[in-house]
């Protein structure tokens, strides 16, 4: 506990190194095509559990229709959100309750498919983790709630997402400069083969 930030409460993680931490507790969702939004922000403990309608639902805001697939922990595998999800045609990843199916080659396909889920979901992970090692978000400084928490959010929604937007702005810029050179040399040859050719009487 501190005395300069009476609004921070330990979390208990129950991880090897740190079994408890201090500090906000945020939850994003990453897109398929790697941009990060902040979906929750809280000073106090929370079980994320709770947050997958609401993301899902903040997702069918932003792009007028539901995600195909959830790739998500197990903490948010319940039953209340695998029902959500059902009805809303959406795949939870994770492995199915009941029985286990008898079918090998399902089970082997199954397994194959929670794998592939694993892969895409250590984005989330990767983006925590390069929040905290290249843009500060271990470090942050400021004393306020209000303050602490606007620090985070521009880190996350600004910083992260422009240079993801800087990313695919160079791609473009080389696939349209090699466009050009490309053109350019096609004109090149062209011009080279009218010289070629003799004149006419």
């Amino acid at each position: 506990m501190s005395l300069y930030q009476a609004h921070t409460r330990p979390i208990v993680r129950g991880k090897a190194r740190t079994n408890v931490e201090f500090g906000a507790k945020i939850s994003i969702s990453v897109t398929g095509d790697g941009f990060t939004f902040l979906d929750r922000l809280s000073h106090d403990p929370y079980n994320e559990g709770e947050d997958l309608k609401a993301q899902a639902r903040a997702y069918r805001r932003r792009y007028g229709h539901y995600p195909k697939v959830i790739c998500a922990d197990q903490i948010y595998r319940t039953r209340s959100n695998r029902a959500f999800c059902q009805r809303h045609g959406i795949r939870l990843s994770g492995p199915r309750l009941g029985r286990p199916k008898n079918d090998p080659q399902l089970v082997a396909e199954e397994k194959k498919q929670f794998a592939d889920d694993q892969r895409q979901r250590n984005a989330v992970e990767g983006k925590i983790g390069q929040g905290k090692r290249r843009y500060g978000l271990d470090l942050i400084r400021e004393k306020l709630a209000t303050t602490q928490s606007s620090a985070i959010a521009l880190n996350v929604l600004v910083v992260m997402n422009l240079d993801k937007l800087l990313e695919h702005l160079f791609v473009l810029l080389a696939c349209w400069l090699q466009l050009l050179l490309g053109h350019r040399g096609a004109c090149n040859s062209h011009v080279a083969v009218l010289c070629d050719q003799p004149a006419a009487a």
